[in-house]
């Protein structure tokens, strides 16, 4: 691989797409003379997900430019960030990172064959590294070792001795791996400069450095192992993949921090080098595209609507991800992955004879505040063009503000004084600026982002009346739905609209005292 190409040709492979190159001549200079030696870490902590794919994407790109490729699997890097990985899970989480990354590169069509997979621990704790590793630290700052790791090593009010050897073991790893190039994402720039700056002052060499962006998450923030809500697991099945797509911030025309655009622009143009909008014929139809500006262009433009975009991103994500999947079905790596992250609610389960305890781990419909609420007014968001701001009856002193896309739907005459449902014991989440008091529930069908309607109570009900499941009457709903439980996504799953229009979970109707909830046409539609 690479043999073909010019330096030129292979400086471009290996820096495209990148958001920063420091000793970029170093770079040229080595491959007039030779393939250039990379090396990629990722500290064996929470279960990787699909940002994964963006360094992968990556170590293609350094193959095809005939790079040395080197992954590292820093188990002892996750044990000392604030022991994210616990001393004795951190063989099994090894074991996991290697088997997962491998699948991924296998899914995206890189020969493993051509990469070279070692662990920190092999070399790490060897008496030569433990010596650079006491002559760095009496070199280096607390403050720089401090200021290295800000945006790596976890940051708490008492920090450990530990997170502050992170950078400089981090930096002592170039030397060790005999690499000429670090590849990682643009929050390691501090850790990076911090080598440029100490491995010289050991006598070592100064190393190259390649940074990619930060790909955001689903909510628009930075993609997180522990931020559940911002990422999706590289094991999470088809449905798991299309609720958080569905919930992703997305909004139309805006192009900051839209984590979907971002997977478009670094994972699946560099991996296809096309993308494939698919859409009904009025409303453009199908539609080839061959590079990302075009994409980002009509998506800034309002030409492609959100719910397109994500529609086609799950179809392009899903190919990726059932290889994996499919891998994983197996019993040795399902064990493995139970064994490596065990499930924490089986370790701290309600105390024995709490039963408050265990009434608040039962997932039951009745713990949904679910009202029926009556639209007031109907106005724009003062900061997104796409959502507006409704003013809510709900039985209590004041209306509650929901902020919505609905109008995108249903018009906002429509709207007006129309009655609705609400779920009330969400924690109220800023949207834009504006914080939104509960969650205006609807049906939608898959596959078609565009059809969207309301949930509607049966006629003469009132604003306030409470909603609940068929045989579920008597439970009590809670004060607030704890977001870490993830109550409601639970119990989300199974909502549904039967084939006779009605509102059911579990098969089970939807209803006030005065009848059941239904919707006017989406037969077979999710709630949500």
């Amino acid at each position: 691989m690479g043999e073909q190409l010019s330096p030129d040709e292979k400086l471009h492979l290996i820096t495209r797409n990148l958001q920063e190159v420091l000793g970029e001549e170093k770079i040229k200079q080595v491959l007039a003379e030779r393939e250039l030696k990379v090396y990629w870490g990722t500290a064996t902590t929470g279960k990787p997900h699909v940002a994964y794919f963006v360094p992968m994407s990556k170590i293609a790109d350094f193959l095809k430019a005939g790079c040395e490729v080197t992954i590292l699997f820093a188990d002892l890097h996750a044990f000392l960030d604030n022991m994210k990985a616990p001393w004795e899970l951190l063989a099994l989480r090894v074991q996991y990172y290697e088997q997962v990354i491998k699948a991924m590169l296998e899914s995206i069509g890189v020969p493993l064959d051509k990469l070279k997979f070692i662990k920190g621990t092999e070399y790490q704790l060897s008496r030569e590294y433990t010596l650079d590793v006491y002559r760095l630290s009496s070199m280096v700052t607390e403050h720089d070792a401090k200021k290295a790791g800000a945006e790596v090593v976890k940051q708490v009010d008492h920090p450990l001795l530990s997170g502050l050897l992170y950078p400089g073991l981090q930096a002592l790893d170039e030397e060790y791996l005999k690499v000429d190039a670090q590849f990682g994402g643009v929050d390691q720039r501090k850790i990076f400069t911090l080598a440029e700056k100490y491995l010289p002052t050991l006598g070592y060499a100064k190393r190259s450095h390649l940074m990619n962006p930060m790909v955001p998450g689903l909510t628009g923030s930075k993609m997180s192992s522990s931020e559940e809500e911002s990422k999706i697991d590289l094991l999470d099945r088809k449905e798991d993949v299309k609720k958080k797509l569905k919930k992703a911030f997305c909004e139309p025309g805006n192009i900051e921090n839209n984590g979907v655009l971002s997977f478009v622009k670094h994972v699946l143009f560099p991996l296809a080098g096309e993308f494939s909008i698919k859409r009904d014929p009025k409303f453009g139809g199908d539609k080839i595209y061959t590079n990302f500006e075009e994409v980002e262009k009509e998506f800034s433009e309002e030409l492609i609507h959100p719910g397109d975009l994500k529609a086609s991103v799950e179809v392009a994500l899903n190919k990726l991800l059932d290889p994996i999947r499919k891998k994983f079905e197996s019993p040795e790596l399902r064990k493995l992955t139970n064994l490596a992250y065990p499930d924490p609610s089986k370790n701290k389960g309600p105390g024995k004879g709490n039963p408050k305890a265990a009434e608040d781990d039962e997932l039951v419909p009745s713990r949904l505040d679910i009202r029926v609420g009556k639209v007031i007014s109907v106005e724009k968001h003062p900061d997104a063009d796409s959502l507006y701001l409704e003013k809510i009856d709900v039985g209590e002193a004041e209306p509650r503000t929901v902020v919505s896309g609905l109008v995108a739907y249903v018009s906002q005459e429509a709207l007006q004084d129309r009655l609705v449902l609400l779920l009330c014991n969400l924690k109220p989440q800023k949207m834009r600026g504006v914080e939104s008091q509960a969650m205006l529930l609807c049906a939608s069908i898959e596959g078609d982002p565009r059809r969207v309607e309301p949930l509607d109570p049966p006629e003469g009900s009132a604003p306030g009346d409470r909603v609940y499941v068929e045989g579920y009457e008597t439970g009590k709903p809670d004060d607030k739905l704890n977001p870490k439980k993830k109550v409601w996504e639970k119990l989300q799953v199974d909502l549904k609209v039967s084939a006779d229009c009605v509102a059911q979970w579990q098969d089970k109707h939807l209803m006030t005292k005065l009848g059941n909830i239904t919707c006017k046409t989406l037969k077979g539609g999710n709630i949500s």
